[in-house]
């Protein structure tokens, strides 16, 4: 691997929300800008206000073009200069306006290969809309800008869980239409393949929860269990389905490297619950490495000063570890060498193949002669 700094894009995220606070703090100090270099996609005038007001001081050089990057420096990108009310804690349409040309600007220098992973400070989707079009989220906004329709899948992690969502942000009464065994397959495959070259678990373990509380109801006998076989049969260890109460009340998920969860609140809730801190948005599945502190109520405390930035550090050390497991991943296949010896099963059906064509011969010229005859 090239031995310089990663380069890191982080988006500011909603405006009137707390990913200024986060990223001023996690740069004022030096350890960061000693393993990479940041690259803020955001607003200068809108980062001196949040610098201002929070009183927290500002390092920021500002550059025009990602080329213009210097490493041990907090090179801020400008990329949204218009005038904007900052309303603490209180998402507005200008500010998921901010929010989206931000994370538009750094997705198109990722496709001109000026940065190495994104991380997205916290976005407020409720009060954005692209064209007309409501904003589903990050990882649904990837998989449009990547071509990759529903190839994206979200995981939750901290120090002690995985969580993946079959499905992300939809209405419960649409959630029968999603849970099918095609889909869990699908998803259940990439978390397979994402869990060996993102997270370098060469023998992963993954729990499938199921979507009734008792794990017995129609979905898991016809859909979910039949899923679970045939991912076994081609390799993957997949268990389940189980029941999502018992499976977190009698601590089950330590014995498995991630979970499927069927809904986004069946994860979500027992993670928040079990680690209230440091976890960790990654959209896996995609070219683009992409994280994001999963913060689950990111304008509480916009504004006040007490938003601990731990969280994004965790982000930002997360996709580095993605980024260079994906390298040390596909080393071994980047240039394979030529085979250089010959297999007895190679003779063997060398011979077959030509003792063919032998009888083959000899029939023709037994043919010939009786012709001749």
């Amino acid at each position: 691997m090239e031995n310089r700094k990663l380069r890191i894009a982080i988006t500011h995220g909603d405006t009137n929300g707390v990913g200024y606070e986060m990223i001023l703090k996690a740069f004022t100090t030096p350890e960061l800008l000693e393993l990479c270099t940041p690259i803020i996609y955001g607003s200068p005038k809108l980062a001196a206000y949040h610098s201002k007001v929070l009183e927290i001081p500002t390092n920021f050089t500002i550059i025009s073009n990602a080329r213009e990057a210097t490493d041990g420096k907090v090179n801020l990108l400008t990329c949204f200069d218009e005038e904007i009310k900052v309303d603490f804690a209180h998402p507005s349409k200008e500010s998921g306006v901010a929010a989206i040309k931000a994370l538009d600007a750094a997705i198109t220098d990722y496709r001109e290969g000026l940065y190495d992973v994104l991380v997205s400070a916290p976005i407020d989707s409720a009060n954005i809309n692209v064209e007309g079009v409501p904003f589903k989220g990050l990882t649904h906004y990837l998989e449009t800008c990547m071509g990759k329709t529903n190839d994206a899948l979200q995981i939750y992690s901290n120090e002690y869980l995985r969580i993946a969502t079959l499905t992300n942000y939809i209405d419960i009464k649409d959630l029968p239409n999603y849970i099918t065994k095609e889909n869990i397959i699908e998803k259940v495959t990439t978390l397979h393949k994402t869990l060996q070259k993102d997270y370098r678990i060469s023998l992963p373990r993954i729990a499938v929860l199921s979507l009734n509380p008792d794990g017995n109801g129609e979905e898991e006998k016809n859909i979910i269990a039949p899923a679970i076989t045939q991912l076994a049969s081609e390799g993957i260890n997949a268990f389940g389905p189980f029941a999502a109460d018992s499976f977190w009340d009698n601590d089950e998920f330590g014995m498995f490297d991630a979970v499927l969860a069927m809904y986004h609140d069946q994860g979500i809730v027992p993670l928040k619950t079990l680690v209230q801190s440091d976890n960790v948005l990654t959209v896996s599945g995609l070219p683009i490495v992409c994280t994001a502190p999963a913060l689950f109520s990111p304008f509480n405390d916009a504004g006040e000063g007490i938003v601990n930035e731990n969280c994004l550090r965790q982000a930002i050390y997360q996709a580095i570890d993605i980024f260079r497991n994906r390298i040390t991943f596909e080393e071994p296949y980047a240039n394979p060498l030529k085979k250089l010896y010959h297999e007895k099963r190679d003779e063997v059906e060398k011979g077959r193949f030509s003792n063919n064509r032998q009888r083959d011969n000899q029939k023709n010229s037994h043919s010939e002669q009786k012709n001749e005859e």
